[in-house]
């Protein structure tokens, strides 16, 4: 068997995704991506007057661009937090429900074979 180039890095690409556990999961977003670069806390010179208030006017310029970063990722964050948890309680609900499927299925066994065996016991049993 062959493969033309664009079949094979398809198949190549379909096998990273089963090894990766592509299939079945969801993909989440890296909540840093929306947000830019965080922004480099600045040298604060102090060693003058001239230099303290320059130094003071860097920092609350960082400080408030630090703010707005911190605010997007946490924003992000909380909003994949959220996908993550809905899909394992999606997950969850599944996997309880083939449970208790099970156990009724079996109940019902216990109480059926437990029927039968007590009305075979009665039926064969001296009067």
């Amino acid at each position: 068997m062959s493969f033309t180039r664009p079949a094979w890095r398809q198949l190549s690409a379909a096998c990273v995704a089963v090894l990766a556990g592509g299939f079945g999961t969801v993909a989440h977003a890296d909540p840093l991506a929306h947000c830019g670069s965080e922004p480099d806390a600045p040298a604060l010179p102090v060693g003058d007057a001239e230099h303290y208030n320059a130094s003071v006017d860097r920092f609350k310029a960082y400080e408030a661009a630090a703010r707005v970063y911190n605010k997007c990722v946490s924003a992000a964050a909380s909003k994949e937090e959220a996908a993550i948890s809905d899909e394992a309680r999606d997950r969850i609900a599944k996997i309880h429900a083939q449970s208790v499927a099970v156990q009724k299925r079996i109940a019902a066994n216990f109480t059926k074979g437990t029927a039968t065996l007590k009305a075979g016991a009665q039926k064969l049993s001296p009067k």
